[in-house]
């Protein structure tokens, strides 16, 4: 059982924005452990409705009553200062403390928490490393960036000392962690709107690698240099993995894709073989994904049968090139992309799989992102045979960047493909039943609101 003591005096918390994909798995923790937790949330979900046959009292909109109960308000990055609920807190002196900073101290509960980092695949891989923890009976605690069927929800809470959690570098919020073991998939440039340049972003995960125990375990992409840039700069066990360096201690050889574009391939491990495994998702980046996975797993001696089963039953988290249907005879995924780097490995997986024309509705996520990353954005987007744009999803943002979908379709047009701004909805849905054929793939990409295009798009039976 992890040790809470640092957080019993807090018997009562609070937490706005509970509905959250973080804030919902802490919830659920704490009240496993005994705490009572109230919350709030803008939106009645899913997820608030779980947790209120938990036994949470969730309140949509404010709830000023139970802020004025509670020991200690844990509120979501997203929330703004001038909150009413914030605004109570401060007024009757209950410590406010954010949401990571909240997750930091759990991490602290546990002897072992195992953080999965990276620009791209942290939903990914955490789910993978989650299910052969499962597969091998450790009971971990879990929390996953997206539903994860196998254990109905983003969270699990287990009562052994292994906390497996995603570990953002978004405003640096990993660093509040105490990690046992960390994973670093890849390091790219994004949110730049926070780190201004790539260097930041380099410096920052500098910070977070120099956090790990001498007695910890670091495990890095050795495909990617700015990952082995990082070894310099601990002492805890180390070890890399990948597919074109073969200088890794874990490495992939012998890659063939089915039909899916689903991959099977031999694992080596210090140049002997170790394995093979196939996996049920496609594209190569999700070799590197399970090659992550599998060199966690054996560092926790997890034994390979365990991984290969887990591995081969996991068939992708929630908006993970996910399959939602058909129209006209053509298949429908959707997939949560929001970055050029994830777009061009969502269209590298497409192109293992057999399919008549690809289309891909795209809205992008953010201003900064699409400004700064504007022709990275178009030349990702050429590898389909359709583009379709809808407009920005703004999330945090005001669009002081005086950037709009038409300037990425204007840019993909001057490298010489067509791309059409459909801004709505409706529209978009009817284009595609009118002009999408039989053995077409559809792809519905962002990280917003576009994933309610699949749902209304397939027909149902």
């Amino acid at each position: 059982m992890p040790n809470i003591n640092n957080l019993k005096k807090y018997k009562n918390i609070h937490m706005i924005g509970i509905g959250g994909v973080s804030m919902s798995g802490i919830a659920a923790i704490l009240k496993n452990w005994g705490f009572n937790v109230t919350g709030s949330d803008w939106v009645h979900s899913e997820t608030t409705d779980k947790l209120n046959k938990m036994g949470i009292t969730v309140k949509i909109g404010h709830s000023i009553d139970d802020v004025k109960k509670a020991d200690i308000v844990v509120y979501s990055a997203a929330i703004k200062k001038d909150d009413p609920e914030m605004l109570e807190a401060h007024k009757n002196n209950i410590p406010t403390i954010e949401r990571a900073d909240f997750l930091g101290e759990l991490t602290r509960c546990f002897k072992d928490t195992i953080c999965i980092s990276g620009t791209h695949g942290k939903t990914t891989t955490t789910s993978m490393i989650s299910l052969c923890f499962l597969e091998a009976l450790t009971d971990p605690s879990i929390q996953v960036g997206a539903y994860l069927k196998q254990i109905d929800g983003n969270y699990k809470v287990g009562n052994s000392e292994h906390f497996i959690i995603e570990a953002c570098e978004y405003v640096e919020s990993f660093l509040k962690f105490s990690p046992k073991a960390e994973v670093i998939l890849n390091i790219d440039n994004d949110h730049l709107d926070y780190f201004k340049t790539f260097e930041n972003i380099k410096k920052s995960f500098i910070k977070y690698v120099k956090l790990l125990p001498k007695d910890g375990l670091l495990i890095v992409n050795g495909d990617d240099n700015n990952c082995l840039d990082l070894l310099d700069y601990t002492n805890a066990k180390k070890i890399t993995y990948g597919i074109s360096n073969k200088d890794s201690d874990f490495y992939a050889d012998n890659i063939v894709f089915d039909d899916d574009g689903f991959a099977s391939f031999d694992v080596y491990k210090n140049k002997k073989l170790y394995t093979r495994i196939s996996l049920s998702i496609p594209g190569i980046h999700n070799v590197l994904n399970a090659l992550a996975c599998i060199s966690l797993c054996d560092s926790y001696n997890i034994d390979k049968n365990f991984i290969q089963t887990a591995l081969k039953k996991f068939t992708g988290a929630h908006r993970r090139f996910e399959f939602k249907g058909k129209v006209n005879k053509a298949r429908v995924f959707d997939d949560y992309g929001h970055h050029p780097t994830e777009i061009t490995a969502t269209a590298n997986s497409l192109k293992n799989k057999k399919y008549n024309e690809s289309w891909v509705v795209f809205q992008p996520h953010t201003y900064s992102r699409t400004k700064n990353l504007l022709n990275d954005f178009a030349n990702s987007l050429l590898n389909f045979d359709h583009i379709i744009l809808l407009d920005i999803y703004a999330a945090r943002e005001n669009n002081t960047y005086n950037i709009s979908s038409q300037d990425l379709a204007n840019k993909i047009e001057s490298f010489g493909k067509k791309a059409m701004y459909i801004p709505d909805f409706k529209e978009c849905i009817n284009y595609l039943k009118n002009n999408v054929k039989e053995n077409d793939i559809i792809l519905t990409l962002g990280a917003g609101t576009v994933t309610q295009i699949g749902d209304l798009l397939v027909e149902k039976k």
